[in-house]
């Protein structure tokens, strides 16, 4: 861990990692190291912790206005100065290197997606509602098509809520669980709960992907991290970040 940054390995040529809440400048209780622009936190200092993360990964980081859907948008290049958003979409694909990638969560999925030797990237927001809505499927769709093959992708699925503690009414589990198999689960008190990261990894399985890192822990349970399950609606935001290395 370095600086509030948990690495992770996708391939030669490309750097990516998850943030933890330590290194930033945000008073609580977004402390300290605060990605999102759109939780009442100090503006000024989300740009400052968002200019920490750039730095670690080298270059401006494109994110987006998530809003828990299926939609991808390619990333051409480095965003205005000063954007906090490249459009709404949960799903974001690049195969520029001047540019990295930033997904926002707080107990969704941030995965992390790169195929090195087609040199592409991608990142998807993957709570509930994405994975139902095919997210991760859209986000692996879009690689392809700028020339990526799925079984030479390598995937990073980062800090979530575990299915131990994210209980959810039965009918919404077997409902989740008939459109992404293998979500479905059980708390540690017995009650159904759903495991959005199990979720995540079966589709990428049946998508041909073969390479699948599952990094961290329940972010309910682990204060590294912000949690709105455990936190309440006012916290903060961690990211999944990627990026390709070298010339474009």
């Amino acid at each position: 861990m370095t600086a509030g940054l948990v690495t992770v390995g996708l391939g030669p040529g490309v750097r990516a990692g998850f943030t933890t809440r330590a290194g930033g400048v945000s008073a609580p209780p977004w402390d300290s190291l605060n990605l999102g622009a759109n939780v009442g936190d100090d503006p000024a200092a989300v740009a400052a912790n968002r200019a920490v993360v750039a730095s670690w990964l080298g270059v401006p980081v494109a994110y987006a206005t998530q809003v828990h859907g299926a939609h991808v948008l390619r990333v051409d290049g480095p965003p205005p100065p000063g954007a906090v958003s490249v459009g709404e979409a949960d799903a974001l694909v690049t195969a520029n290197p001047q540019v990295g990638l930033g997904v926002l969560v707080a107990d969704c999925a941030p995965v992390l997606l790169a195929d090195a030797g087609a040199r592409v990237v991608a990142v998807a927001h993957a709570g509930r509602g994405g994975l139902v809505a095919g997210v991760v499927q859209a986000a692996l769709a879009a690689m392809v098509d700028a020339g990526a093959r799925p079984d030479q992708v390598v995937a990073a699925v980062g800090p979530c809520v575990a299915g131990v503690c994210y209980e959810v009414p039965a009918a919404l589990r077997d409902e989740v669980d008939a459109v992404v198999p293998g979500t479905a689960t059980w708390t540690d008190r017995g009650t159904p709960a759903l495991d959005i990261a199990a979720g995540v990894r079966n589709v990428l399985v049946g998508l041909g992907v073969v390479r699948i890192h599952l990094v961290g822990t329940s972010t309910s349970q682990d204060r590294s991290v912000f949690s709105y399950r455990r936190d309440g609606p006012v916290t903060g935001r961690f990211a999944g970040l990627v990026r390709l290395l070298g010339p474009s």
